[in-house]
């Protein structure tokens, strides 16, 4: 993996970073330079996402949605680097049903991760965030395509898109930057766990596929890459934006 050290000297916080676009964007990240530390909820996971990721990275069991774990999270930052220069909120789950189907705990446990989730880790993360730092949300193309069985999922992805725009205003006077990634259909293990039986995840990868112009999935790192592009100087004139990584799916 070519670098240039884009990172060099910086701390950064990803949460969910055990897996897919997570995990991506940690090894991007480890390779440009930063100490990085990757929450999960399930150790086994996160063990094995710290060993693959090698030195210059923490790994810390927690829940977006337990505001004490992000707590805890935090309290070891501040303890162990006294700063957080990056902080990309990549934590979320997808559930689809049709709205006729839909129950409390599907919608709780969406809007419980990956709206709440964001919430409270950016505002949680805040105090250890110096002027200038840069934040990235994890949104996603469905906040703004109306597919079938995702309107709860969907809803939170939109609204993760909104508050990009709104902390952009709040932490103005800070000049931290605050932007939206918004993935199209992604080669990760999120997806293959979605349509259930083999020939069901084949079937669902080709309907993707027939609507992605480019003709083909994106893979983790080309997502990476963009994160990567929002979290350093690169994009230093960049706030408030939502980056599709989409292949133009939500484009044409």
């Amino acid at each position: 993996m070519a670098t240039s050290q884009k990172l060099a000297g910086k701390i950064a916080l990803i949460t969910g970073g055990t897996s897919g676009i997570g995990l991506a964007t940690a090894q991007r990240f480890v390779a440009e330079g930063a100490f990085v530390y990757i929450t999960g909820r399930r150790q086994a996971e996160l063990d094995a996402a710290v060993q693959l990721l090698g030195q210059s990275v923490v790994g810390v069991r927690g829940d977006v949605s337990n505001l004490a774990d992000l707590d805890r999270v935090v309290a070891l930052i501040r303890e162990q680097q006294g700063r957080l220069d990056v902080l990309f909120a990549n934590a979320g789950i997808a559930e689809f049903l049709p709205i006729d189907a839909v129950t409390e705990n599907h919608y709780d446990q969406q809007f419980d991760i990956n709206v709440k989730g964001t919430v409270f880790t950016v505002q949680k993360a805040l105090p250890l965030l110096p002027d200038g730092a840069a934040i990235v949300l994890m949104s996603s193309i469905v906040g703004s395509k109306g597919s079938d069985n995702s309107s709860i999922y969907s809803a939170t992805k939109a609204a993760i898109r909104s508050l990009a725009r709104t902390w952009t205003s709040d932490l103005k006077a800070r000049r931290i930057r605050v932007n939206a990634i918004s993935p199209g259909p992604i080669e990760t293990p999120g997806l293959n766990n979605l349509a259930g039986t083999p020939e069901q995840v084949a079937q669902f990868k080709a309907q993707m596929v027939g609507a992605v112009p480019l003709g083909r999935l994106g893979e983790a790192d080309e997502v990476a890459k963009a994160v990567l592009f929002l979290a350093t100087d690169d994009s230093s004139y960049v706030a408030g934006v939502e980056l599709f990584a989409d292949g133009g799916m939500a484009q044409v």
